[in-house]
């Protein structure tokens, strides 16, 4: 009887010491899992040419965009957002090195980007991140860094378009673009995704790109809107140089009639209308000529009676009444399509709300520049002036930014990639010339930059916005105009908003000016740009 009662004994003593050492064990792991800080996901929304103007976030006069709103209300919206050059590749491409253009190599829209540069989404692949990239991306048909990717071939078509995708070669998709690349992205979240892993996923729409075609169900909403004109829709550059008055973005006068206006090509033969660039009636061949028999319809049923009406009255308008009338039928369209784009955005957070995925998620909105609608007479994007220049960007990553909260401070996309590495906790490369925004997220101000430095290149070429380079702060924005003309601006962002009076030879600004002249050339060199690089782009682009 002693055996057996030893025995129990013996066997309840193992079994009360595997127990403690087993939730020992567990306690160790469970502290040790508490200690190590989870890598938070990463989901960067970014749209094209969508001006911070067409946000009711930043301002509500010409659309209502609740969900991009909301993550100004749940987040952070920076209010002098910029970008180091205003158009679609070089942004895209700055974003994706943080490097400026000048050391990316990707300068302009033309020259191919050299695909032996380090992007952040491959060292976050290197690091353990689970990459995905879907919609546009502009440039280049394999991204580098991606486990997954469906990108539009160059600038993409709004409906029934072509895909280069990593694992299904090139494909076409029936419906909307806006909405497939909505799907595309819910897709990878709900039935790809690795919940062992952290994700980097870009969510990059084509709309509001030029040519402006809205999905069918915001068409007789949109087209019946009319809009508040811009206070400089009729500007005449007065005192603001050569670069001012030789741009080719007038609304009137450069902006096509078939491809952007809407107006039939046969109607162009028949009312006399002369394309305004040969690409005029091909670009309106080419998106609405992609269209099915069923979407040609629903077209044909808003835009015939629009067409019916231009006809009409096309013979008694002046040339006022022409730039109000066009700048209503871009405002409609270009509207119209950024109405898709927030229908989708608002779907994405919700699945993220409802998978429980946003606590530990940093979601980005922005653009990769701003847009001109209406200001100036212009459209398109290019100069260092504010329209072109800025760019919205709305963050939000809980128990780390405050909701609701805004920052003044100059911030650009040349941020993005050392600010996704840092939050991933990976030392950025040494080469990477952007500033990390945690900070800044947390609330913390101080000592950080109080200048940005822009280079635009793209010149001679579509739209003719001349070369030039300036410093931006919060107060004030110098330009330097060259290569065929040598001029300066300086604007007063304070006091003149609008930016329609050049204060450089003013004797009230003479100390702004040195001292903005002396911060450019010291931005020239901590970016490492130069007049050799300068002329190194023009001899590239000239041969």
């Amino acid at each position: 009887m002693k055996i057996i009662v030893m025995k129990l004994l013996n066997r309840l003593i193992l079994f009360f010491t595997l127990t403690l050492i087993i939730v020992s064990c567990q306690q160790k792991k469970e502290s040790s899992t508490a200690e190590k800080p989870q890598r938070p996901n990463i989901l960067f929304m970014m749209s094209d040419d969508h001006a911070y103007q067409a946000i009711s976030a930043y301002s509500d006069h010409l659309i209502q965009t609740p969900q991009i709103d909301r993550l100004a209300k749940e987040g952070l919206k920076f209010t002098n957002a910029c970008v180091t050059n205003s158009i679609c590749a070089p942004s895209r491409a700055v974003i994706l090195t943080g490097k400026h253009s000048h050391l990316n190599g990707k300068i302009d829209n033309r020259l191919p980007f050299d695909t032996t540069n380090v992007t952040f989404p491959q060292i976050l692949q290197n690091e353990g991140y689970q990459t995905a990239m879907f919609g546009k991306l502009h440039f280049g048909n394999n991204p580098k860094g991606f486990d997954e990717f469906k990108i539009l071939p160059g600038q993409g078509t709004y409906y029934n378009p072509d895909f280069i995708t990593k694992n299904e070669g090139k494909i076409r998709i029936e419906g909307y673009t806006t909405d497939i690349i909505t799907e595309m992205t819910l897709d990878w979240l709900e039935d790809e995704r690795d919940a062992e892993k952290p994700f980097l996923l870009m969510y990059l729409h084509k709309a509001p790109h030029r040519e402006w075609l809205p999905a069918p169900r915001y068409y007789k909403e949109y087209t019946k809107k009319t809009f508040v004109e811009p206070e400089t829709l009729f500007d005449d550059y007065k005192g603001r140089g050569t670069a001012a008055k030789t741009a080719e973005m007038n609304l009137l006068k450069h902006m096509n009639w078939a491809g952007d206006s809407k107006i039939y090509p046969e109607l162009m033969d028949e009312l006399g209308i002369p394309e305004t660039a040969n690409w005029d009636k091909n670009a309106f061949e080419r998106e609405v000529g992609r269209m099915n028999p069923v979407q040609r319809a629903e077209w044909d049923k808003v835009y015939g009676p629009i067409n019916e009406e231009f006809k009409k009255n096309y013979a008694n308008m002046n040339e006022k009444e022409l730039m109000q009338w066009r700048y209503q039928r871009y405002m409609q369209d270009y509207l119209g399509c950024i109405a898709a784009v927030d229908e989708g955005v608002g779907r994405v957070l919700d699945y993220l709300d409802r998978s429980g995925l946003s606590e530990n998620t940093i979601v980005v909105y922005t653009s990769d520049q701003g847009f001109y609608l209406g200001e100036h007479g212009w459209f398109d994007k290019r100069f260092i002036y504010d329209e072109s220049f800025k760019t919205p960007l709305l963050v939000r990553w809980p128990n780390v930014i405050t909701p609701g909260t805004t920052n003044t401070q100059m911030v650009q996309n040349l941020d993005f990639a050392q600010t996704f590495l840092t939050a991933a906790g990976i030392t950025p490369p040494s080469d990477m010339q952007g500033e990390s925004l945690i900070p800044l997220f947390k609330g913390e101000t101080e000592n950080f930059r109080d200048a940005v430095y822009y280079h635009y290149y793209e010149y001679p070429a579509v739209h003719m916005v001349k070369r030039h380079y300036g410093i931006v702060t919060e107060d004030y924005k110098l330009a330097h105009f060259y290569y065929d003309i040598d001029e300066w601006g300086l604007y007063d962002r304070k006091k003149d908003v609008h930016e329609m009076t050049n204060v450089y030879d003013d004797p009230a600004y003479a100390e702004v000016v040195i001292k903005l002249k002396n911060q450019l050339a010291d931005l020239r060199v901590k970016y490492k740009d130069s007049e050799e690089l300068d002329q190194m782009y023009i001899d590239q682009v000239a041969k």
